[in-house]
Order: C-alpha cells, then sequence, then structure tokens
C-alpha cells in the first residue's frame, strides 16, 4: 500500500473524498471500502481508488479504509478517522488544555504543596475543512488546531519575578510539517563492528549509505505507514538485513541500534552429488533441521547444470539462542488472504549464498528439500500449521513458500526421528523461514516516564519499546527456551500498545521480554524484589501475581535493571479484575490506545542525575508540535534543534549542582530577556579524588525564530555551594577576547560569556550537536562532554578532559549563605 487514506474532519453536509493506492505485481486493480469494518456497498463507492461522500450525516463518522487485491492477493491500508461535525461546532476550542510545568526550587508552592504552573497547551487536532480544501490524496497539510496568542506572567521566586508565557488562546492554521527521520547504528550482532558504508534501500530505490561508524539517518518519505529498510553489506560479509524501523509521525528523529548476522564461512560441496547441510547445530545443540540437496540440484542463471565445486554459506538464525532475537530480519508479519498484516511465530531462519568455486559467480537451485525435526517444535498444534516462507525485501512481508508435511525418516547415528518436509526453490537471494501463523494474540500496554514519581504529564514521547516473545519451559519462567517473534512500538503521549502471543488457558504459555530506548540510552524497569510494589510496577492485584512480573535482576542484583519479563497472561472478560489492563485482547486495540493513565499498565523511567530544565515558552521536548513562534523560544527553529553544553570541573568533597542563566545577550528584542534556566548535579570521577564536573546545557547563540537577527547569548553559571573560579579554559578565554563584546566577570564565584556563534568543541569545553530531534542531539553532546572528547562517547564522567572552567567549593560554615542563594534573596545586593 503506497497511499493510504488520511484523517479527514467535515461539517453535516459538506463532501469529503478518501483516496488510496497499492502497487504490486500483476498491478492491483480491485479497491473495497470499509467504514467501520463493514465493507460499502458498491453503489456508494467509485470504481477505483477513490472514495466519495457527499452530503455528509453525522452516522457517516467513523473510520475509513480501503482493501486493494488481485489474483494473487491482498492489502489493506491503516485506517483513516472521518469526524463529522455539527453546523458552527468548533474543532479547536479557543479556551486552552491544562499543561503543567514545573517551576526552580526556590519558588514558593501553592495551596496545595505544588510547585507546577498551567502553561496551557493546544492540542494539534485537525480542523474542519471547507468546500475549497484539496480532496486529501496526498500533498495536503490542511489545518490544525494551534497556539494563536500568548500572554507574559511573571511569577514572584525568591526576591526576583520569573517570566513565563502562557498560551491564552488556540485557533486553526496551517498543519506544522516536521521532518520525520529514523537515525542509528548498525553493527555485527557477534562483535559490534559497524558496518561500514553499507548500502540503504527503501523498496527498490537506495537512499544512501551508512557512516565509517556504522551510523545512517533516513527521512521517511510522506504518507509512509511502515518503514522498511534494507542494510546491504557491499563486502558480503554480513547478511542483508531488512528491518522494520518505528519512527514518530508527528515529527523528529527516532533512534535505533540495528544488529547484522555474520554470514557463516562457506563450505566447498560437490554439485554431482546430493547433499545435507544442518540447520542450526551451533552451541552443541540438536539441529533444527536440515536443506537437503540432490545431485544437480545447483543451476546458474541460465539455467544450465552446474556439477563443479559449490562454495555454499547457509546462516542460520537459531530462536533457541534469545539473544539473536536483535539480529532477525523483518518484524514476522504477512498479509493474509484479506489484506490484514497478521503476525508469525518463528522456528528458525536461514540465509543462503551459493557460489562457483573458482569464479565466485551466483548460482540458483533447482527444487531442493527443507527438512524440519518436529521434535523441536513444543507446541503440538503446531505441527500442523508449520509453513515454509521467504523474505520480500521491499515490503518487508514473509511471503508463502510451501507447506511442511508430515513424513517419516532415518538419520545418521542410528536415531529414527519425524520430520517435517517441504520443496522449494532458490531462485534470487532471499532469507527463508520457518514459521506457524499464531492467532492467539494480545495487546501489552506500557508507558515510559521522565522519573520515578510516574507523574501522567511527566511521560516519555519518542521512547522505543520493545518486546520479544518468549517460550518459557515449564517450571522455568526466567530460562526461556525459544524466543518466537519481536516487536517495536514508539510511545505517543498515551504511552504504547504491543502485539504480544498470548493464552487463556495457560497464563505462562507465552512470556514477553520487554526493553525501553531513547536516543540509545536504556531506560529503567520498576523493581521486582526484594519486594513487589504494585502501585510502583502500575498493575494492581491479583493479575500482577498472574502476571509473574520480574525485572531483568530478581534473581541476581548485579544484572541491568532495563528489562521486565512477565507473562501474558489473556484477560479473562468474566474477571473485573483483568477488565482493566494491562493486557488486552487482540479486538480491543482502540480500548488500550485510549486507557488513561490511571488504568493498569507497563511502566519504565527514566534516571537522570539530579536535573532540571526551565523555559520562559514552555515546549515537550517530546511532541515537536508543541513548538511556539516566539523570541524567547529556546529553540528558535523546530526543523533543527542545537544543543549546546559547557562541562565546568568542580574540585570540592561532594558533588555539586550548577545552574545556567540564559538571556537575550545582542539582539535588540531580546537583550536583558530570561530564555530559560538549567540545573545540573556535578558527577564524581571516579579516577580523581575529590574531582566531579557537571555537564551544563546553555541556549545556543544564533538566529532568533523570525531569522532575521542573531543573538548571542548572555550566559551565566554558577555552582550551587561555596565556591571560587579558579581557572578558564584558554582557547576558550582568547576566543571570547577576539570576539566583544566581553561578559562582565567581576564575580569569582560564577563564570559568565556571550555564548561563541561558531561550534568550538572538546578543545575549548564546549560541546555542540545539531539533530532534527533535540533529545537525541541533547544525549549525543552530554556523550560528548562526559567523555571530554568532540567525537566519543561515554556515560562515566571524565572530569579532567575537555573542560571550560573550574571551581574549587568548600564546605560554608554553618548560617552563612553561599553566593547562589544570595543570588535568590537578594539578587540586588548580590
Amino acid at each position: 500500500m503506497v497511499l493510504h487514506p488520511s484523517a479527514q474532519v467535515r461539517e453535516v453536509g459538506q463532501d469529503v473524498t478518501f483516496c488510496c493506492k497499492a502497487s504490486g505485481t500483476p498491478v492491483p486493480r480491485k479497491y473495497y471500502w470499509y467504514h467501520n469494518g463493514t465493507l460499502l456497498e458498491r453503489k456508494a463507492q467509485q470504481p477505483g481508488s477513490r472514495l466519495a461522500l457527499q452530503g455528509l450525516a453525522p452516522e457517516q463518522a467513523g473510520t475509513y479504509h480501503c482493501k486493494a487485491s488481485s489474483e494473487v492477493g491482498a492489502i489493506r491500508s491503516a485506517p483513516a478517522q472521518l469526524t463529522v461535525l455539527a453546523q458552527g461546532q468548533q474543532s479547536c476550542r479557543s479556551e486552552p488544555e491544562p499543561s503543567l510545568v514545573e517551576l526552580p526550587s526556590e519558588c514558593p508552592r501553592d495551596a496545595a504543596g505544588s510547585r507546577h504552573y498551567n502553561v496551557g497547551r493546544c492540542p494539534p487536532s485537525p480542523c474542519a475543512g471547507g468546500p475549497a480544501d484539496p480532496s486529501g490524496c496526498g500533498g495536503a497539510t490542511g489545518h490544525c488546531c494551534g497556539v494563536r496568542r500568548m500572554e507574559l506572567r511573571e511569577i514572584p521566586c525568591a526576591g526576583s519575578l520569573l517570566p513565563v508565557k502562557v498560551v491564552a488562546e488556540c485557533g486553526c492554521g496551517p498543519c506544522a510539517q516536521p521532518r520525520v527521520l529514523v537515525q542509528g547504528r548498525v553493527t555485527a550482532a557477534d562483535t559490534g563492528e559497524p558496518l561500514r558504508f553499507g548500502q540503504i534501500f527503501l523498496g527498490g530505490r537506495k537512499v544512501g549509505f551508512t557512516g565509517y561508524k556504522g551510523s545512517f539517518t533516513i527521512e521517511v518519505p510522506p504518507d509512509t505507514q511502515r518503514l522498511v529498510a534494507r542494510f546491504v553489506d557491499r563486502q558480503q560479509r554480513f547478511v542483508d538485513a531488512v528491518k522494520v524501523l518505528p519512527f514518530d509521525r508527528r515529527g523528529g528523529s527516532v533512534y535505533h541500534e540495528v544488529k547484522v548476522l555474520r554470514k557463516k564461512e562457506p563450505v566447498d560441496l560437490d554439485g554431482s552429488r546430493g547433499n545435507a547441510i544442518p540447520l542450526g547445530e551451533a552451541s552443541g545443540r540438536e539441529p533444527v533441521g536440515e536443506l537437503v540437496l540432490p545431485a544437480g540440484a545447483f543451476l546458474r542463471p541460465s539455467g544450465e547444470v552446474f556439477n563443479g565445486t559449490v562454495r555454499a554459506s547457509v546462516t542460520f538464525l537459531d530462536p533457541r539462542d534469545v539473544a539473536t532475537a536483535s539480529a532477525a530480519s523483518s518484524d514476522l508479519s504477512f498479509a493474509n488472504a484479506e489484506g490484514e498484516i497478521v503476525p508469525l511465530r518463528t522456528y528458525g531462519m536461514f540465509s543462503v549464498d551459493f557460489r562457483e568455486g573458482e569464479s565466485g559467480a551466483a548460482l540458483q537451485t533447482g527444487p531442493v528439500q527443507v527438512r524440519m525435526d518436529t521434535g523441536q517444535v513444543w507446541m503440538p498444534e503446531h505441527l500442523q500449521k508449520m509453513k515454509l516462507w521467504s523474505l520480500n525485501p521491499e515490503t518487508g512481508l514473509w511471503e508463502e513458500e510451501g507447506i511442511l508435511r508430515p513424513s517419516g525418516g532415518s538419520r545418521r547415528r542410528r536415531e529414527e526421528r519425524t520430520f517435517l518436509v517441504g520443496n522449494l526453490e532458490i531462485r534470487e537471494r532471499r532469507l527463508f523461514n520457518l514459521d506457524v501463523p499464531e492467532d492467539r494474540r494480545c495487546f501489552v500496554k506500557v508507558r515510559a516516564y521522565s522519573n520515578e514519581k510516574f507523574n501522567a504529564y511527566e511521560q516519555l514521547e519518542g521512547v522505543v519499546i520493545s518486546l520479544i516473545n518468549l517460550e518459557p519451559q515449564p517450571g522455568f519462567p526466567s530460562n526461556p527456551r525459544a524466543w518466537g517473534r519481536f516487536d517495536s512500538v514508539v510511545t505517543g503521549p498515551n504511552g504504547a500498545c504491543l502485539p504480544a502471543f498470548c493464552d487463556g488457558q495457560r497464563p505462562d504459555a507465552y512470556s514477553a521480554y520487554v526493553t525501553a530506548t531513547l536516543g540509545g540510552e536504556e531506560l529503567e524497569a520498576v523493581a521486582s524484589s526484594p519486594k513487589l510494589n504494585p502501585s510502583a510496577v502500575g498493575v494492581s492485584q491479583p493479575y500482577l501475581g498472574k502476571l509473574g512480573y520480574r525485572r531483568s535482576d530478581h534473581d541476581d542484583p548485579d544484572l541491568k535493571k532495563t528489562a521486565f519479563q512477565i507473562n501474558v497472561a489473556k484477560p479473562d472478560p468474566n474477571n473485573v479484575d483483568e477488565s482493566n489492563g494491562p493486557i488486552y485482547s487482540y479486538r480491543s486495540l482502540e480500548e488500550c490506545e485510549r486507557a488513561p493513565a490511571s488504568a493498569n499498565h507497563l511502566r519504565f523511567y527514566r534516571v537522570e542525575v539530579d536535573k532540571y530544565e526551565y523555559n520562559v515558552v514552555p515546549f515537550r521536548e517530546s511532541d515537536l508540535t508543541s513548538w511556539t513562534g516566539d523570541y524567547l523560544s529556546w529553540w528558535p527553529n523546530p526543523q533543527e534543534f542545537r544543543a549546546c553544553f559547557i562541562k565546568v570541573q568542580i574540585e570540592g568533597p561532594q558533588e555539586y549542582m550548577v545552574r545556567s542563566r540564559n538571556s537575550g545577550g545582542t539582539h535588540p528584542r531580546t537583550r536583558g530577556q530570561l530564555y530559560g534556566l538549567r540545573d545540573t548535579r556535578s558527577v564524581r570521577d571516579a579516577a580523581l579524588d575529590g574531582t566531579s564536573a557537571a555537564c551544563v546545557e546553555f541556549k545556543c547563540s544564533g538566529m532568533l525564530f523570525d531569522q532575521a537577527l542573531a543573538d548571542r547569548t548572555l550566559v551565566s553559571v554558577v555552582p550551587q555551594g561555596s565556591c571560587r573560579r579558579t581557572a578558564v579554559n584558554g582557547l576558550l578565554r582568547e576566543y571570547l577576547s577576539r570576539h566583544p563584546p566581553p561578559a562582565d566577570n567581576n564575580h569569582t564565584g560564577a563564570f559568565a560569556m556571550l555564548a561563541p556563534l561558531d561550534p568550538l568543541g572538546h578543545n575549548y569545553g564546549i560541546y555542540t550537536v545539531t539533530d532534527q530531534n533535540p533529545r537525541l542531539a541533547k544525549e549525543i553532546a552530554i556523550g560528548r562532554c562526559f567523555d571530554g572528547t568532540s567525537d566519543g562517547f561515554s556515560r562515566e564522567m571524565k572530569a579532567g578532559a575537555g573542560t571550560a572552567v573550574t571551581f574549587a567549593c568548600q564546605e560554608r560554615p554553618p548560617g552563612r549563605e553561599s553566593f547562589f542563594q544570595r543570588l535568590l534573596t537578594a539578587p540586588a545586593e548580590a
């Protein structure tokens, strides 16, 4: 499906048109349209891929999707929502919705004991289209609800007034069109070696290469619902990797670590004789099966039989090794007869590469046999459904090659085994799969939070949640015998719903291993030992006990805390305790997606050193549509985000909070006005006694939102203790002196500068990264700052490398205020 219908909003009596388009061989000619899952009558449709509805009535609201078919198959589009408003009804309320920001610690709490302030927000929902609007068949941006007017308010905080801009009015305007990207790194699953200069394909089109370190950036084409990327090693050391990469449709970039499988070393075969190649004999296990090649099976592309020496490489991905899940291709899905994309459960994948021994020319095969040992199939019902599949590298979908049927047979070492046997012809280089369709499906609700408080308004968006379906051994839930499938979903404003296999009869028939990453950083799961706390996990008893929740360090505290495992116990519809999540039946996806934060769900959270951020113009970095064009916006360009950090070394007996205060420096519209505050706690260096360092964000200098004139931000860096400045990086001091005006640095308890316009580097103690995702830009810059280099990355602080300014701090005498406290309580005197 290359064009999906898009969501539309109309008033009663107006017209609307939906469009879809499919490609295939042969070209699909038949299209069918469905309203709320029901096929529309032919008289309500027009021939082809357009659906035109005239004179809309309220009952025509709902979801619409199309199905395209040809004689070889079908494919279904994603659903599109049609909202039908009454005449005169507003689709965008002028009154903003509540949205809370946390004020600095020196601000007083309100009567309820909270330090949060309501700044309002406008939900980016679509607005009603008019008669002159485009048909919605691609290329139309439409209108969305957004900020129409903001007001500046001042909040008393510790002897001064803190400015904040709040949304005063919402209204309809052109929808924002942020760039949608996926970024990441491609490395070998076994050694971590990067895939250098590998080719990247979207469909059949080459779109770029990986970098020297395996890094890549892909711009997601408009109207993409399912992004399928293929990574090809031009040196043929790795199996081609076909990956379905989740992305954030609202804009920005999502980061992925892509693992590729190293090809197995080739062996020499005699093409004139029969050969059998085992599938999955690694680690001392019995093979899952074997590939049987009769004499004369190898063919040149012309069809001529090749009987010479064959260099044969058969690489098998064994799901009995749980560590291989990350290297598996695609997302184990296929399109059924109705065009719906549904899941498979794998028993192993294999890639073949046959070449002539002397010339290295690629070979094909005539009919060969795939034999699968039934002793490796632990679910008896799967024996009747086992099929052989091949992966379409352009769609990322598995296509049926044949059925595996029971056949008795003997094997070496006098063992009698029963086999499933299927036939195959290898005409092109594809990945093959031993799979069964699995219809016992559910959804798992997962949310990610910015901290351990788990406040609904502090959820993180853009987090990649990954779920691996495991098949546990009876009585040993933490020691699965195999994985069966995997899925990844990006969190939105209401978390994520991940598909998973489940069972209503046996709660432990399937289990799930779940992880979460944000910009390459692993988030932490809620603890399960020494005592399980249902309110922290997010699921009430007794359902939590049935799920058997265990964090990855449950039995060994030395293990990482970044994953959890549960039994995917299908909810009992007659049990009220299981009617509120976190597991939902497969037909209850909408209920899962709309579930309130108070409903049962599973949780991850971000572990950070103490950190605080305040923007005068509120902006949620996880939602690029919340950006507002204002002279005081921290990020002046919603298409490109530039993150700047300064490294501050602290010599003292403890860790200290360091604040950067960022104000307009040279721009006539913002000079002296606050952009925002950043607080960061320093981190000790294990190799240096009595030394820590802080990587403190500051607002980069540059053009403001109107792109008319640059501002050099006035940045003041103040440790929150009894500290004095003892050193400033020589290169930074020289740069600032050569780029006037200089900032006033009279007080030794602080450091001030007019931030450089140039993206300096670690030699200056300044770290600058530009990206389409603000959080990813900050993560990369922080990693470089911790490492003290311009191209490295570290999570361990190296306090002596790449610093900009050094302070010596000591414990102050009792009753004496620090300079930072005096700045808060009596700013004029300080």
